[in-house]
């Protein structure tokens, strides 16, 4: 099972909001080759969306639920669930989810916070999501990672999670192990940097796998090193030189490559989205695991 997501938040993050109609047309371009390219294939994936991008671009989440896609939360203005309080998360969640349902006019049920920023410390997160009705989640990245990361999670499949009396559906990122070290390799800069031949053969051998995209790491741009101001006020920790050097390297690799890699991808792997996989699993046979 190749499950296709893409995490949209762009038009809003990149400018707040701003209207400056040149300022999104490389967005808008990259966002018709993908669901064109998706129509061509009969595929249909989960798109997640913030909520400020339903409230000031609504025009961006219609055109991809009237191609059939599948829209789900990915918090309301693109904050780290790591960094809020639960009183913080459970605001930011209830607005995204009535902005984007007030927007869409479905029920949201599919949900991925920023930077996959649910993990160990703040695990409570899941009762929050619980709490604003959501069923299926795609949060847990199982290995360390900048920003998250929940590597004593234990489960690189779908499964159960229990937690305060509540179940949520998850769907965590699938591993590959390389010289000897737990790695993603279907996604973000992960899949800019690996071949795609390798991302095709190791999804092949696995019974599952998930792919994840965001807009912008599709364009290729001329941008330089951020200053320790940006990064501090984008990631909200010590603009160190090495932690802004690393960032830079991480989301300027490969992107050359990035949007002709996806496109060959979909059209040689057969996708579903979460909703699709989720009526597909047996979930009374996968594991639970208790947090």
């Amino acid at each position: 099972m190749n499950i296709l997501t893409f995490d949209t938040e762009e038009w809003y993050t990149e400018f707040k909001g701003l209207k400056r109609p040149e300022e999104y047309a490389l967005f808008d371009e990259k966002l018709t080759q993908i669901l064109e390219s998706l129509d061509k294939r009969g595929t249909k994936g989960t798109f997640f969306c913030v909520g400020q991008l339903a409230v000031h671009f609504p025009e961006v989440l219609k055109k991809i639920q009237q191609h059939g896609h599948e829209i789900g939360c990915h918090s309301n203005v693109h904050n780290w669930l790591n960094k809020m309080s639960y009183n913080e998360c459970l605001d930011d969640t209830k607005n995204a989810m009535d902005a984007i349902e007030q927007c869409i006019g479905e029920k949201v049920l599919s949900y991925r916070a920023p930077a996959f920023s649910i993990c160990k410390k703040n695990q409570w997160a899941f009762d929050v999501l619980a709490e604003c009705g959501i069923e299926r989640d795609s949060s847990v990245f199982p290995a360390a990672r900048d920003f998250g990361g929940f590597p004593d999670f234990g489960q690189q499949s779908p499964c159960v999670i229990h937690h305060n009396g509540v179940n949520i559906k998850e769907f965590p990122i699938p591993m590959t192990t390389i010289l000897g070290k737990k790695m993603a390799y279907s996604g973000g800069g992960y899949f800019r940097f690996f071949p795609l031949s390798f991302v095709k053969k190791t999804m092949s051998k696995a019974g599952y796998s998930m792919a994840y995209f965001h807009i912008r790491d599709l364009i290729v741009e001329n941008h330089h090193v951020m200053s320790k101001e940006k990064y501090e006020a984008a990631f909200r920790e010590k603009g160190t030189i090495k932690a802004r050097y690393v960032r830079y390297f991480k989301s300027s690799i490969g992107k050359k490559q990035a949007m002709s890699k996806l496109l060959n991808l979909i059209e040689q792997v057969n996708f579903v989205n979460l909703s699709e996989a989720n009526d597909n699993i047996d979930w009374e046979g996968v594991p639970v695991v208790e947090l």
